[in-house]
């Protein structure tokens, strides 16, 4: 896809983790592809930790290289990416060193993109800083999460940022939604009959999303240790891949007819009573284990980490609609650090069959599944039954997979590269809007409250499993079970 959009990109937090593993590389892979990019396109790097352009562009070639390019790196478009990028040596935190930037971008092409790759804590006085200098007019400005401690705070940033940049102009990224997956999701949902008259109540008995991960906090202990699962995970990115699981069809792919139709997905969700979340809620905090048959700590003795903490590192829900396509149908929504297995996946279980002439089998849960992979590897597989070869009428669970690879001949993009595009382009549909983040932190409020003042500490579990035993328990007062407990 080819793009005749002009463009500066201006990368705040040019030197940070996030730039070097995710934003510099899918920058680049755009750049590779041919044609994605304009090219008169600028990046522009801002950061503090370099002396000049020079020392940044080694910087690039040591810590993004790595990142870039699975097969090896096309060095002739390697040293032409890197002549798109400039650098600009900012202290974040003085706000007239913006002069400098805005002398280094006047006279650049195109829309100007700002991407927020640092703390939340700097969005407001870049925001500030950018206006003070003139440089919120014809731009574009990306904001990272979390945006915000609590709906409280996510107003004040949202309320301070909308002072300086139009809705239209404020792109939230969540990178799962860019994930290639869940673009098939909605293709397959809305362009086929064959899943459509099955997407609902009647013929869907259970829901799992999983976002499931064998790290822990890693150096992050002091950030992760005043955040927690529900805030890093559940509210934003469980919850968008909710809705756009449970959403009804917009009238258009159009950026404000989808988020429409997810807003009221979130708006439907059942409200959580305070006093019922024992019973639909489970909080967990990893002890010392092993991965892979390595040891690893427990999550209090993690560097940053209080002795004494009690934030949790995982979190299982059990989730309810309350519209007419899915009341009654639990979604079961679970996260967690130190897990058994680095995977991400949405899982629909359909309801078996009312009577079965081929024996009890074809009776069984999940006998009948959709499951869409979203990492490790990107796949969508459709579980039924079939006879197994031989005398009797004996069933099979078999599947059929989407291999997008044997069909097209394009590469599936990676999703920070989608959603990059997708701002040089103007387009918003997968990316959040302020009263989808409101409805969303709406409706974690109160498991945040009274986690707050619980005196129950997090069920532990060990690290490598997959969670504290509760959070089984939950699924199976509902006669259903975890995909990983089946298997």
């Amino acid at each position: 896809m080819q793009t005749d959009s002009s463009f500066t990109f201006v990368l705040f937090g040019g030197t940070g983790d996030l730039s070097m593993r995710k934003i510099l590389p899918a920058l680049f892979e755009a750049h590779r592809a041919g044609g994605m990019l304009h090219d008169s396109g600028k990046i522009v790097a801002v950061a503090r930790h370099a002396a000049d352009r020079g020392e940044y562009l080694q910087w690039v070639n040591e810590h993004v290289k790595p990142h870039v390019s699975k097969n090896g790196v096309d060095e002739a478009a390697w040293t032409s990416f890197l002549a798109r990028i400039e650098f600009v040596k900012i202290d974040l935190g003085n706000p007239e060193d913006f002069v400098h930037l805005r002398d280094a971008i006047q006279d650049l092409p195109g829309i100007r993109v700002f991407y927020l790759a640092t703390g939340p804590s700097l969005f407001v006085p870049i925001c500030h800083a950018l206006a003070s200098v003139g440089l919120n007019e014809n731009a574009r400005i990306v904001l990272e999460k979390p945006l915000g401690y609590d709906l409280k705070s996510s107003n004040a940033i949202n309320d301070a940022v909308g002072e300086i940049f139009a809705e239209e102009q404020i792109y939230r990224i969540d990178h799962y939604l860019g994930k290639e997956p869940v673009q098939n999701l909605l293709a397959l949902r809305f362009g086929n009959a064959l899943f459509e008259p099955l997407w609902r109540r009647e013929w869907v008995e259970s829901i799992q999303i999983t976002i499931a991960e064998e790290l822990g906090v890693e150096a992050r202990g002091d950030f992760y240790d005043n955040t927690g699962a529900l805030r890093d995970m559940v509210q934003n990115h469980l919850l968008q891949l909710l809705s756009i699981v449970a959403m009804e069809p917009p009238h258009s792919m159009d950026s404000d007819s989808v988020r429409d139709e997810k807003l009221r997905v979130l708006r439907a969700l059942k409200p959580i009573d305070p006093n019922e979340i024992g019973k639909v809620a489970v909080r967990g905090q990893y002890h010392a284990g092993g991965i892979r048959g390595t040891a690893v700590p427990g999550y209090a003795t993690e560097a940053g980490v209080k002795p004494d903490s009690t934030t949790e590192t995982f979190v299982a829900l059990k989730v309810e609609i309350e519209n007419w396509r899915w009341s009654g149908v639990p979604f079961f929504l679970r996260t967690g650090k130190r897990l058994a297995d680095r995977v991400a996946e949405i899982v629909v279980n359909f309801r078996p069959v009312p009577h079965s002439a081929l024996g009890a089998s074809a009776l069984r849960a999940g006998a009948n599944r959709l499951v869409i992979r979203l990492q490790p590897n990107e796949t969508i597989r459709l579980y039924c039954l079939a006879k197994q070869p031989g005398e009797g009428m004996n069933l099979a669970s078999v599947h059929l997979d989407l291999a997008f690879d044997k069909f097209f001949r394009e590469g599936q993009m990676e999703a920070y590269q989608r959603l990059l595009l997708d701002v040089i382009r103007g387009r918003l549909a997968l990316f959040v809007r302020r009263d989808e983040q409101e409805a969303a932190w709406r409706w974690v409020e109160p498991i945040l409250n009274e986690w707050k003042t619980s005196t129950r500490p997090p069920k532990p579990y060990a690290a490598g499993t997959w969670g504290p035993a509760a959070a089984s328990a939950m699924l199976a007062q509902h006669g259903t079970c975890w995909l990983e407990e089946e298997n």
